[in-house]
């Protein structure tokens, strides 16, 4: 439970009073009442906008049901203040007990400090990642990557029940290109001059180990046997290869899924087949001729039968087709499959991380998770946006067909996991994000994770120091929770304690809407709040954290220091980001 928590059911309790006086009708819908942190902090603790979402219901203009609510809540025994906002918020401020009752909570809770059962063991399957196995992953990869990764860890942290899920694209073209590469390469290992690589194949070096391993693993045996009899051969090896290869990445970067789901298996078990007869059976599935394109229709277009999925019936823009013309099934229909999957595996909840260039099939994923789940199913697709590598400034080009690119794994070894899934988060998903390798492991405020860490290493300097000067003294968590917490109360050191009581919601709005990056951005305003208070010390001797002359304010501001590293350390431990105790 949080402050916020603790003040919503208050505010529930005030409503049900207000209903039992006959004051308010019985039976209010109190789904959207929050409790939150008012934008400015001016404006006080805590806010409501209990009387704007209810005023319609209840028949009442929302100044004046504010009015009712804002009288009782006067009453609350830990309230100050409380008066209307604009056209009817109410705004609270409480007691400093309250805001420093919190710290004792951080001391004893550690790092759960924050969890909550909001998810309430809910299953949530999340797929990303899912790059397809023709290569090492690049750059571009890691943020989708991170995304999925630590959106994940904060639905655990909420109560929710996760599966990491990587989906195989091992079913189309580009595979049977894939097969195609490392052969050349593994006429290459037995000895054979391949010249320039073809257009239309992966000219990267990475398939040079495969086609040495193939050449190791089987001699000549392919050399002179017709592509039908090579390729499916070839082409499990190198499949096999590339995702040894994405797993050894995505171990480097902290990653570890616990499921991969095989396009090819599916459809060679018949899923897809299960999943289109479930759409057959509702009478969603029908042979018919669509309409051209929008503007001028491509020259190879032609009007033909179709076997289309009524997509419109579940708000997409057209039906989709669901078999190419050569009679195989469609990526949208290996999709529909890997989601009728998952629903029958007891996932409701689904969320998918896609890259930039996938926005205008979602759509049509939307209107199938729907359909094969009679509506019992959501699907939540995040797009995560480019990435722009740099170095001090100046762009680095990547071509992943041109065999020039840069790795993840690079990336990694430049800078640092830690860097990589911090710095992914500092931008929301939708928006382009600049990776600078220069930037990224600068010391200065204008590098996030540096500040962040900073917080947390400074910390571990002034207990080093409270320990120098109070030997005697027992600085433990447990022992700080039990601290007379008085001499605290400057503003900055409020506004510091306020700033980590926001921790749990914070937790929850960031699962709530699936933004993992407003972490992020709570991190770093948590320890701009510590930083300044640390740099008012350096000017005004009577807020510095350790003082010699005075050993109980001196136990105060080591609770709070403590527990400002707490939360620093569990938004870390979301992020997979080991706290460090002291900068290098």
């Amino acid at each position: 439970m949080s402050v916020f928590s603790n003040f919503n059911k208050d505010l529930l309790l005030i409503l049900e009073e207000l209903a039992g006086d006959g004051i308010l009708p019985a039976g209010l819908d109190v789904g959207r009442v929050t409790v939150e942190p008012p934008r400015d902090s001016a404006h006080g603790d805590l806010s409501t906008n209990a009387a704007m979402v209810l005023a319609k219901q209840a028949g009442m203009k929302p100044r004046d049901l504010a009015a009712m609510i804002v009288e009782r809540c006067r009453a609350l025994p830990n309230v100050v203040e409380a008066e209307i906002a604009g056209p009817g918020f109410v705004n609270l401020r409480v007691a400093a007990s309250v805001w420093l009752h919190e710290l004792e909570i951080i001391l004893r809770e550690g790092t759960a400090y924050g969890e909550s059962d909001m998810g309430g063991g809910a299953l949530v399957n999340v797929e990303y990642v899912s790059a397809n196995p023709t290569g090492p992953l690049h750059v571009g990869h890691a943020r989708g990557t991170v995304f999925g990764d630590v959106l994940a860890a904060l639905l655990e942290k909420t109560g929710h029940k996760v599966t990491r899920e990587y989906y195989i694209n091992d079913a189309g073209s580009q595979v049977d290109t894939l097969a195609r590469s490392a052969y050349l390469r593994y006429r290459e290992a037995l000895g054979e001059d391949i010249g320039t690589i073809p257009s239309g194949l992966y000219p990267g070096a990475y398939l040079e180990v495969v086609g040495r391993a193939l050449a190791a693993r089987d001699g000549d045996k392919w050399r002179d046997v017709d592509e039908q009899e090579w390729l499916p051969v070839v082409r499990d090896f190198a499949i096999s290869a590339m995702m040894d290869l994405v797993r050894d990445d995505l171990a480097a970067l902290g990653v570890r899924q616990e499921v991969f789901t095989s396009e090819r298996t599916l459809v060679d078990e018949g899923a897809v087949d299960a999943a289109l007869a479930a759409l057959q059976d509702r009478g969603l599935i029908y042979t018919g001729v669509l309409k051209p394109p929008k503007g001028k229709a491509p020259e190879d277009w032609e009007p033909r039968p179709q076997t289309l999925f009524r997509a419109t019936e579940f708000g997409d823009d057209v039906d989709r087709p669901l078999r190419k013309s050569d009679g195989s099934w469609t990526y949208f229909a290996s999709d529909i499959a890997n989601h009728y999957d998952k629903y029958r595996r007891g996932f409701r909840a689904m969320i998918d991380v896609w890259g930039a260039d996938h926005g205008g099939y979602i759509k049509r994923m939307k209107a199938a998770v729907a359909a094969v789940s009679d509506g019992e199913a959501e699907l939540d697709v995040k797009i995560c946006q480019m990435v722009n590598l740099l170095d001090n400034g100046a762009p680095i080009k990547m071509s992943k067909r041109a065999g020039s690119f840069v790795t993840m794994r690079a990336v990694i070894d430049e800078v640092g996991k830690d860097v990589i899934r911090f710095i992914m988060l500092t931008r929301k998903n939708d928006a382009p994000l600049d990776f600078d390798l220069a930037k990224v492991t600068e010391q200065s405020r204008d590098n996030p994770v540096f500040y962040v860490q900073y917080a947390h290493a400074r910390h571990c300097s002034v207990m080093r120091q409270a320990r120098e000067t109070f030997p005697d003294a027992d600085l433990s968590d447990a022992a700080l929770a039990g601290v007379d917490l008085s001499p605290l109360g400057s503003p900055e050191e409020m506004a510091l304690v306020k700033a980590m009581a926001t921790w749990p919601r914070a937790l929850e709005a960031a699962a709530e809407a699936h933004e993992p990056h407003r972490l992020a951005f709570y991190l770093y305003d948590l320890a701009a709040a510590f930083h300044h208070l640390w740099t008012k010390g350096r000017d005004d001797a009577s807020l510095r954290f350790v003082k010699a002359d005075d050993m109980p304010a001196t136990l105060a501001r080591m609770a709070l220091v403590r527990a400002m590293a707490i939360v620093i350390a569990s938004g870390l431990e979301v992020f997979d980001v080991t706290p460090v105790e002291e900068m290098r």
